[in-house]
């Protein structure tokens, strides 16, 4: 499926569970991204399938009308109690390990979209119960190489090594906690080299890290202070995107275009064909890079300098966790 017929059917899914009544067609058309720019032909069409492949997915879509409707006009839903699973009972061990991995699961470039898709709805008069979106849950997404032996070594209670930005030191860490800050992730634990506790970004772990020890060798004090002083980098800002044709709808809806007599002719000059700059609101550096990331090739960011750096770091790290679809790029 592709990422386009993706987020269409995502975005539908979202509008139809979360609706309190039946709507119609034309509502749909109009709010639903993906809809609004086919023909009517296209549009049935592409709505046809989108239901079948709902349906065929095991998501249930009633059919029905109310008073409000004129004539004979039928509208959609998706009822709550048919969509969710049936209440189940967990043990105490059980409960415990959800707990740990519903956290891991907070990701924040998916609660964004759901985010903006309710304010869409909103904005096009539809009033979402948002609490029917519980089902929806969002996937893990851990892109930074070092997250996994970390988090290993934070469950089994084990020592890691490693080194890290700045440094050639290796730093051997008890960890104690793991939060996730602004769509980052952080290891919070005693650095045993300094001999004190130490906060460290996992996406600046510059080497493959190592277990050390063996599992249980310490024992996380019972309250550990999570909060993290997050850089000046993660804040929100401005970035001034380019941008080819219609490509990165989300970006451009949320930016504007530069003006071709504001662009200076020194990046005009650069600009490659077909692109145009954007001025682009984020909130956090983190999620924007993932975002200009799932664009690409389609988007390059101009500044802020961070985010550049950033950007450039991140696609460095797909290349180097998918070396066989680098490869097959470079040669085609």
């Amino acid at each position: 499926m592709s990422q386009r017929k993706s987020e269409r059917i995502v975005n539908l899914t979202i509008m139809l569970l979360g609706s309190r009544q039946f709507l119609t067609r034309e509502r749909i058309r109009t709010t639903v991204e993906g809809y609004r720019d086919l023909s009517d032909a296209a549009f049935e069409r592409t709505f046809e399938r989108d239901k079948d492949d709902l349906r065929a997915m095991g998501v249930p879509i009633e059919t029905g009308s109310h008073e409000s409707f004129h004539g004979d006009a039928v509208g959609y839903r998706i009822p709550r109690s048919d969509f969710e699973l049936p209440a189940m009972e967990f043990s105490p061990a059980e409960a415990a390990v959800l707990g740990l991995a519903a956290q891991v699961w907070q990701q924040a470039s998916s609660a964004e979209s759901t985010r903006m898709a309710l304010t869409k709805l909103r904005a096009a008069g539809v009033d979402p119960d948002s609490s029917r979106l519980a089902a929806l849950q969002p996937v893990v997404n851990a892109p930074d190489p070092a997250f996994e032996v970390v988090k290993d070594a934070f469950l089994a209670q084990q020592a890691v090594a490693f080194r890290y930005r700045g440094g050639d030191e290796v730093r051997t860490v008890e960890p104690w906690a793991m939060p996730l800050r602004s769509g980052a992730w952080y290891l919070i634990g005693f650095d045993r080299g300094r001999g004190e506790r130490r906060t460290f970004k996992i996406s600046r772990i510059t080497s493959a890290p190592q277990l050390v020890g063996k599992p249980g060798a310490f024992t996380v004090p019972e309250q550990v202070d999570t909060r993290v002083a997050v850089d000046d980098q993660e804040q929100s800002g401005q970035a001034l995107v380019a941008i080819r044709g219609e490509h990165a709808p989300g970006l451009r809806r949320r930016g504007r275009a530069v003006s071709a007599d504001d662009v200076p002719e020194s990046l005009a000059a650069r600009l490659p064909e077909g692109f145009e700059l954007w001025w682009v609101p984020y909130v956090r550096t983190h999620a924007m890079v993932q975002e200009l990331a799932a664009a690409a090739p389609h988007v390059a960011v101009v500044e802020p300098d961070h985010l550049v750096r950033a950007h450039a770091e991140h696609l460095q790290r797909v290349l180097e966790a998918h070396p066989a679809q680098a490869d097959e790029g470079s040669s085609s």
